[in-house]
């Protein structure tokens, strides 16, 4: 659900009245009596009726959203300062305006809430870190053979989408164990429309080639309707049929066909073994368990489709100091469900603030009904324990890590002789084949790890940059990163600057890097390269300053490992957009630069000549010759090819 203004939601928020926007702007530092005064002159002009409220600092960003039943009895409470927690009162001294929206409901102002959470990350509220969409295995249907596949981000494709699962590696998991068991091609439309004979994976009996008319249509459907009431929770029906098929097929001595039936059969009771030996009882589900400790909170979920467990994940939630549990459960489940489709039944630990508004929030986007349970017997009680048993496990993981972590960057604070310990690390690598296809590579980490949405590629494009200079690569990534930075965020308050660059490379890298930094006016970005030692050592890197210093840390230390890992990943990320970029320039052909050629003209050309490189020796006759090339077009070409010449 999206928001194309602020101040108006997206239609499937449903809001049937016109509604009201109320803003008050002051200035000045931020002071707890300046936000006060912006609050109190809003709450004049407030309706008792449900919505969600915006503060806004001198800049206009947004510092929280929250929702209310009653806007009138709600906003009043930010002015009894004595009554807020030191975070919310940090909030109101920076606050300089609201904006209100009215709602029909509260429900509707849940929905809202969420919406613009996921819209703007306001620092004072609870946010769902994981930016990572859930995988969800796809039947498309928009084929006569439909097609089995892992499927992220919107479900736009005509389909059934079964999900969500926990991660790539359940997915894929049981992807494989469906192709064994009903044989689904996997394969895209044009691989499948290109084949005349089947491939490997028909081979190995993992799809049933209907590629090359292998198998029926009609029968096809069937192995599709089995996959359908499989991930739909139907499998002991499946499984009776398999064997069914299987007997069948031994007693007309079709041993070979009896046995494809015993693999299926295999491969159905392998991943019923591995999926629902916690799901017993439970039909669709989603299970929620919530640990706190030292402000930090830990939430773990459990997927439950069709009775098997689809796998679980921990979630880490930013900004839930000083806030309550049960709140923070709350804006992480609407946050959780702006990208996933609930599930009939929710089982959670505790009860919400605002529970029966949560349930209809959920229900209306749903389209069905969406019930909220705290189990607290049975099979149902039994799955909760087992959540809160892994959150609370799960959660000393990460304050073990968090522990260690910790010290670690205070060692690179005191390394790098940084004035705090950063929030924001960037790391730069470059990546080229002999000065070709040349990618330059920003990775992005902080307290909490990598920032991968905030990772960025630049495709090295300046004329003047020689192929295969490092250091012209670097000073290009440079001026075009920082350039960026100072338009957007000139006075530093977005926290998209660095507090640490690290550089894969040795001194002239640093050194280009650094001028680059110098010629724009930017004199106060720590910047440090990384090279390995003799012989390219991985253990005994260099770490390299701007003033010509060098440092070396001791093999096996902490923070050496943890430098290898940004180091590291930022190599990674380089080379994966150099490949694809090689990759796509590969696909390409001289003819595409050509203008007024289409895909028709060309493939009429390579039709005609059989490679691009004999179209652009052949003469202006024989272009002419060329069905649906005219003369004016044959001229066009020549003359693309050999101008100057």
């Amino acid at each position: 659900m999206k928001a194309d203004r602020p101040d108006q939601p997206d239609a499937a928020t449903r809001f049937n009245e016109e509604k009201a926007t109320y803003t008050v702007k002051g200035a000045g530092t931020p002071d707890l009596e300046a936000g006060v005064a912006a609050i109190r002159d809003v709450v004049k002009t407030l309706p008792a009726r449900p919505g969600v409220y915006r503060m806004l600092d001198a800049r206009t960003d947004v510092l929280y959203v929250g929702k209310a039943a009653s806007l009138k009895s709600r906003v009043p409470n930010y002015t009894q300062i004595q009554q807020l927690p030191k975070r919310l009162q940090r909030m109101v001294a920076q606050t300089r305006a609201m904006t209100i929206v009215t709602t029909n409901t509260e429900a509707e102002a849940l929905l809202l809430e969420a919406q613009l959470i996921k819209r703007y990350r306001p620092p004072y509220n609870v946010l769902l870190r994981d930016d990572k969409s859930f995988p969800f295995i796809l039947l498309r249907e928009d084929h006569g053979f439909p097609r089995i596949m892992k499927h992220r981000g919107a479900r736009r494709a005509k389909g059934q989408y079964f999900g969500p699962f926990a991660s790539a590696g359940s997915v894929n998991r049981t992807i494989n164990a469906l192709q064994k068991m009903f044989l689904l091609r996997s394969c895209t439309d044009s691989f499948f429309d290109n084949r005349d004979r089947p491939c490997l994976l028909h081979q190995i009996r993992r799809c049933s080639a209907p590629c090359v008319g292998r198998i029926s249509e009609e029968d096809y459907a069937e192995l599709v309707a089995d996959a359908k009431n499989f991930l739909s929770g139907k499998s002991t029906d499946v499984q009776k049929k398999l064997g069914v098929q299987m007997e069948k097929s031994s007693e007309a001595l079709d041993f070979e066909m009896a046995a494809v039936y015993r693999d299926r059969l295999k491969a159905l009771t392998f991943i019923q073994g591995s999926q629902a030996i916690t799901a017993q009882g439970v039909s669709d589900a989603d299970v929620f368990a919530l640990a706190s400790k030292a402000g930090t909170v830990g939430i773990q979920a459990f997927f439950i489709r069709g009775g098997q467990n689809w796998g679980h994940r921990s979630f880490f939630p930013a900004h839930t100091k000083d806030v309550p549990d049960e709140e923070a459960l709350q804006a992480f489940l609407m946050q959780f469900y702006e990208e996933v489709p609930p599930p009939k039944l929710v089982l959670l630990d505790r009860e919400l603030p605002d529970g029966e508004a949560l349930a209809e929030a959920l229900s209306e986007r749903a389209d069905r009904k969406v019930t909220l349970k705290i189990p607290q017997r049975g099979d149902q009680r039994k799955l909760l324990d087992q959540a809160k048993r892994n959150a609370g496990e799960a959660l000393e993981r990460r304050l073990a890590e968090s522990s260690s972590q910790a010290k670690v960057m205070r060692e690179l604070t005191e390394l790098f002789e940084l004035g705090e310990e950063p929030e924001r690390i960037e790391i730069y690598d470059n990546s080229h084949v002999s000065g070709t296809n040349a990618v330059g590579a920003m990775v992005v980490a902080g307290p909490e790890g990598f920032r991968k949405s905030n990772y960025r590629k630049f495709n090295i494009k300046n004329p003047d940059t020689e192929p295969g200079d490092d250091f012209a690569m670097m000073r290009e990534v440079f001026q075009r990163r920082f350039a960026r930075a100072e338009k957007e965020d000139p006075e530093r308050r977005k926290g998209e600057w660095p507090d640490l660059v690290l550089i894969d490379g040795g001194k002239g890298q640093v050194s280009a890097a650094s001028e680059t930094l110098e010629e724009m006016g930017i004199g106060d970005v720590p910047l440090v390269g990384v090279s390995k030692g003799p012989d390219r050592n991985a253990g005994r890197e260099h770490f390299h300053f701007p003033d010509g210093r060098e440092q070396l840390l001791p093999p096996n230390s902490p923070l050496m490992f943890y430098l290898q890992r940004l180091r590291d990943e930022a190599h990674r990320f380089a080379i994966c957009a150099h490949r694809r970029k090689r990759a796509k320039a590969m696909g390409t052909s001289p003819l595409d630069e050509i203008p007024g050629i289409g895909p028709a003209r060309k493939k009429a050309l390579l039709m005609h000549f059989g490679t691009a490189r004999a179209v652009k020796s052949a003469g202006l006759d024989d272009l002419e010759r060329v069905p649906g090339v005219s003369k004016a077009m044959a001229q066009s070409i020549y003359d693309f090819f050999h101008a100057g010449g």
